[in-house]
């Protein structure tokens, strides 16, 4: 039989619901209804009980109404009822101690003005060190050793706190890595498992940003634990170790150190690429490797080259995965010390064009442009002409008349334009043969195929038959990649020291190109550029105060 209580409760609740959604809780409530007042009058008394475990369905319930109704109730009622939720974690009964988890957890994700949280670190400080013991106790709770609400508040704390976790870091990630251990023997909740990878990741960042050498630390907390389920092959873990590797090897600032080169042959091991789900954090971990230790790899570690391109060759041959061979590509050309990949270059083109003639798609056209143009950047106009026409004679010109000219406008991502720009650039200005051979036709339409990168709407279309791409043979089980959010990879640049402004590095290089070759450029662009283009033109050459002679 109800209570008076749960059935006040249970009136308001459906009374004052007009329109609900699980992200945000009631959106329209019924004006008629006075919420902060049932909220002050009915449900903190309740809550602010001394005794967490007597009358659990009513504590449910009021905690239950402080997540349905927390867009309503103003903020200053709110904040009282954070630490009475932190005090119901330790309730015996699992309803509501995660009850109380998720509502915290809800609580802290609300938006306030400027879309910044509703609650800062500096009003939940004075809560943090009992809010973080008792959610950690909580997980020691019967019924809730792997709960998810509660490792989700736990990520969320970490998020919102900041640099408030940091004096109680060593507590933290030691806990966590024996949670770590413990589900690894038999993981069974891939939610708790992602948010507790995510509440590590979180840990890192925040200690690692106020100081870096803290990495050792954290290395030394978690190597242990990686280790073992690495040896211990828990397939649904790796990709997730993969990518706190990551992490934590970007965080080095020098070389890398030696027990991250022990592991590097052992990435490169076929089996492991052979698992969809380990790819994209396997290449984001050589990213790293290639990143940091480009040198160490080229002086000590040479003969694992062939494997390095090995594995670049079998990410090409995929429809699925060729975009990721495609950043391992990138980051061997730009990191790695020229001479070490000298013998390679030639093969590597080859491959990718055997890939064009075979099936091409969308997806690898763009990524090929931005490979040759990094390419470009990297070893210079000449070198990109010379490593095409060496392939086959004339094919510099097929690839610019069949490529790069029609397609350009094709590639997407502001970083991915901008080396396309740089890149082409290049070509029109450092590349002699587009000045003086039959090449030449063509240098008036690539520029105006740079400028519509500029200017026009990227063209996202897509062949009919590419929107059936097969599906590759992945025979049996296969574990799926689940990017973790705080492990997150900062866009990386690489002509940003460069080029500030792709448009008004165009106008400074061509007037450089027309002073070494007086009256050709304007001829050129007078001729045979469209008049829009050729606006737009003006209007570069203005912005950077230059002139073409």
């Amino acid at each position: 039989m109800l209570t008076p209580c749960y059935a006040a409760i249970y009136l308001v609740t459906s009374l004052a619901s007009k329109a609900q959604t699980q992200k945000h809780g009631i959106t329209q409530a019924n004006e008629l209804v006075n919420l902060t007042e049932f909220f002050v009058n009915h449900i903190l008394p309740d809550l602010k009980s001394a005794n967490v475990n007597e009358f659990p369905v009513l504590k449910a319930d009021g905690i239950k109404y402080i997540m349905i109704f927390r867009n309503q109730v103003p903020k200053e009622h709110l904040v009282v009822s954070i630490p009475l939720l932190i005090n119901h974690l330790q309730a015996e009964s699992i309803v509501v101690h995660t009850y109380a988890a998720h509502a915290l957890e809800r609580l802290f994700t609300m938006r306030g003005p400027n879309n910044a949280t509703l609650f800062t670190a500096a009003e939940i400080a004075p809560f943090v060190e009992i809010l973080l013991t008792n959610l950690f106790k909580a997980l020691t709770l019967p019924g809730s050793s792997e709960n998810e609400y509660i490792m989700k508040a736990i990520m969320r704390s970490f998020s919102l706190l900041q640099e408030a976790i940091i004096p109680y870091i060593a507590t933290l990630i030691t806990q966590l890595t024996q949670k770590l251990l413990a589900v690894s023997k038999n993981p069974s909740k891939p939610h708790f498992n992602h948010y507790m990878f995510e509440a590590i990741c979180l840990s890192i960042r925040i200690t690692c940003k106020a100081n870096p050498a803290a990495v050792v630390n954290f290395e030394e907390a978690l190597f242990l634990a990686f280790t073992e389920i690495l040896q211990n092959d828990v397939q649904e873990f790796i990709p997730y170790v993969f990518q706190v590797m990551s992490l934590l090897l970007e965080t080095h600032k020098n070389d890398i150190p030696s027990s991250y080169m022990a592991l590097f042959p052992h990435l490169l091991q076929p089996v492991l690429w052979e698992r969809t789900g380990n790819i994209p954090a396997l290449v984001r971990l050589l990213q790293a490797f290639l990143e940091r230790g480009s040198n160490t790899i080229a002086s000590a570690a040479a003969d694992k080259i062939p494997g390095l391109l090995g594995v670049f060759q079998k990410l090409i041959a995929s429809k699925a995965n060729d975009h990721q061979g495609f950043y391992l590509l990138n980051s061997i050309i730009e990191h790695m010390p020229p001479e070490s990949v000298d013998q390679y270059r030639k093969q590597i083109f080859i491959l990718l064009f055997q890939r064009l003639q075979n099936s091409k798609t969308t997806k690898f056209i763009k990524s090929f442009l931005v490979f040759i143009n990094l390419y470009c950047i990297k070893y210079g106009a000449l070198a990109l002409q010379e490593i095409f026409d060496g392939i086959q004679p004339k094919m510099f010109g097929m690839v610019l008349e069949k490529i790069i000219i029609p397609e350009i406008q094709k590639v997407s991502g502001n970083v991915e334009k901008k080396i396309c720009a740089v890149g082409i650039t290049k070509l029109l200005t450092e590349c002699p043969p587009m000045m003086d051979t039959e090449y030449t036709k063509l240098w008036t339409p690539l520029l105006q195929s740079l400028i519509g990168l500029f200017e026009l709407p990227e063209d996202d279309t897509i062949p009919d038959e590419e929107h059936f791409i097969d599906i590759e043979d992945t025979p049996g089980y296969q574990t799926a990649f689940s990017q973790l959010a705080f492990a997150g990879k900062k866009e990386h640049d690489p002509v940003g020291q460069m080029v500030n402004n792709p448009k008004i590095h165009l106008a400074q290089s061509l007037h450089k190109l027309s002073t070494a070759c007086p009256g050709r450029v304007p001829s050129m662009v007078s001729t045979s550029l469209n008049a829009e283009a050729l606006q737009y033109l003006q209007g570069y050459l203005q912005a950077a105060s230059v002139t073409l002679l």
